[in-house]
């Protein structure tokens, strides 16, 4: 798997003299064997006919490609921040109340959700190989839409306890099906900077889930409403999200073969520019070997071990951020419009990181600059006295540039793992240990620490700390094994097989 000191070449089992290897190794790598790609497939279809890919053609390409598949990523992955994301601006606007929620119930609410995601990762991960990858990953949107809209029905701790499992359920295929579309569709070089793109549109969704909650808080506190105002948040939220998904289903093919708002000959060009990936476009047989790969890659654990560490963090922030800016001495209802700026630094950490990486080719470097600023805003939020309010709500600001580092591997795991069994296994053990992260985070807001949280802010600071040592381990590896790779490709034996990619 892998990359980077200058993103050059493609390392561990992926990589092209693996690739060549496993060929060599395995007779079953035949060219019309199951193995073969898709792509593979469809060239075999042209009969030897030529395939010329200028680059005004690739331009053309990129641009039908962006404007079709990019909005409605974008608009999708903000709505499944925000639905996510929804309890912890209902936990300042009654639901507690309403619930009976006592004790750690909130808590466990918030790691509930994840409990879900990590029971049904592997296998969706696997569905989304073995089923049409557009058609199956609008089915969970339109069921995630459908699941969250019924949170207005819960009246009790038991009923909030299913939604929050089968929202995790559903959800679970979102990023890893992300990955892939974007491994599909674009270049290796295109890839980092697409990933921050949709990805950044977490802080999109903060922004307009704070807008949304705060317009319904004042709206009722002056004009009354049958229903309870966090009802209404949820709603409002889960029909949006069935509404994009319709909205996708229609637009979002399963591949280049079957995008409808492609030409018949643009559909063959569109595999040709992503042939230099050496990834194809899906394969639906499951290969055990490329399993055994990823789980002896030890960049596959330092995935692993980073997401599971850098999301205790996550876990806890974004279900009790709200209750964190009440203890900065804001009023319930201003928390719910303070957070809003919160959504904006995310989506320009993140842009600029894409940005960064784009043109330096530095992907991981470049992550870093989240994991420092986050770093430094816990440090304001653990050492200012609690007087200083605004001392402390920038450091909650800081905080929210912390996803940097995990785009920029989820980016890896998308543009630097080649095999489809080998990338869905690696993408789901990536967000295993997102989803343990993420479930652990919100253990650490005990009641009895409330409304400060120290012990929680201190655990987050650590976390934190050794997230960034996790990354300067990854970077050297990749600086150590793209130098030994070069070696081995400068070899005057080394001999590129044909149609290796």
């Amino acid at each position: 798997m892998a990359e980077n000191s200058g993103d050059r070449i493609a390392v561990g089992a992926s990589s092209a003299v693996d690739v060549e290897k496993s060929a060599h190794s395995d007779p079953t790598l035949e060219k019309h064997s199951h193995d073969a790609d898709e792509a593979m497939k469809a060239f075999d279809e042209l009969r030897g006919e030529a395939i010329e890919l200028d680059e005004a053609t690739n331009r053309r390409l990129l641009k039908t490609i962006d404007w079709h598949l990019m909005p409605i990523m974008c608009c999708i992955y903000g709505m499944n921040y925000l639905d996510k994301t929804t309890l912890s601006y209902a936990s300042v606007m009654g639901i507690k109340e309403d619930l009976n929620l006592v004790n750690d119930q909130y808590q466990w609410l918030g790691s509930l959700f994840y409990f879900g995601y990590l029971a049904f990762e592997y296998p969706t991960n696997r569905l989304l190989q073995r089923l049409p990858l557009g058609k199956y990953s609008a089915f969970c949107i339109l069921m995630w839409g459908l699941v969250l809209s019924c949170f207005a029905g819960v009246h009790n701790y038991s009923g909030a306890i299913a939604i929050r499992l089968f929202l995790g359920v559903f959800e679970a295929a979102v990023t890893p099906g992300f990955a892939l579309l974007t491994s599909q569709w674009y270049t290796k070089r295109e890839q980092g900077s697409r990933v921050n793109i949709w990805f950044s549109f977490n802080g999109v969704g903060q922004m307009f889930g704070g807008l949304i909650a705060y317009g319904i808080a004042v709206g009722t506190r002056k004009y009354g409403s049958s229903i309870e105002p966090w009802k209404i948040v949820f709603l409002v939220t889960g029909l949006m999200t069935i509404a994009l998904g319709l909205v996708f289903l229609w637009i979002i093919p399963d591949s280049q073969l079957n995008a409808r708002w492609l030409k018949k000959e643009d559909r063959i060009l569109a595999i040709a520019r992503v042939r230099e990936n050496q990834q194809g476009i899906g394969n639906k047989h499951f290969k055990l070997y490329q399993v055994k790969e990823a789980l002896m890659d030890p960049m596959t654990w330092a995935f692993f071990l980073y997401a599971l560490v850098a999301d205790i963090p996550n876990g806890g922030l974004s279900n009790f951020f709200s209750q964190m800016i009440t203890s900065f001495g804001f009023s319930k209802e201003e928390s719910l419009i303070i957070g809003v700026p919160g959504g904006a630094v995310e989506v320009i950490a993140l842009l600029l990181n894409g940005y960064m990486g784009h043109i330096t080719n530095q992907r991981v470097l470049c992550s870093l600059g989240g994991l420092v600023a986050a770093f430094v805003g816990m440090v304001l939020i653990v050492a200012l006295p609690e007087s200083n309010n605004t001392g402390r709500l920038i450091g909650y600001y800081l905080t929210q540039a912390i996803p940097t580092a995990f785009v920029a591997l989820l980016s890896m795991v998308s543009s630097n793992v080649a095999g489809y069994t080998k990338k869905t296994t690696v993408a789901a053990l990536y967000l295993i240990g997102y989803c343990v992260g993420n479930i652990i985070g919100p253990q650490t807001f005990r009641p009895q620490d409330a409304p400060q949280y120290l012990p929680a802010e201190i655990t987050i600071l650590v976390c934190i700390g050794v997230a960034l040592m996790i990354m300067l381990f990854i970077y050297w590896w990749y600086v150590k094994e793209n130098k030994r790779k070069l070696a081995i490709q400068s070899r005057p034996d080394y001999v590129r097989l044909e149609n290796q990619e």
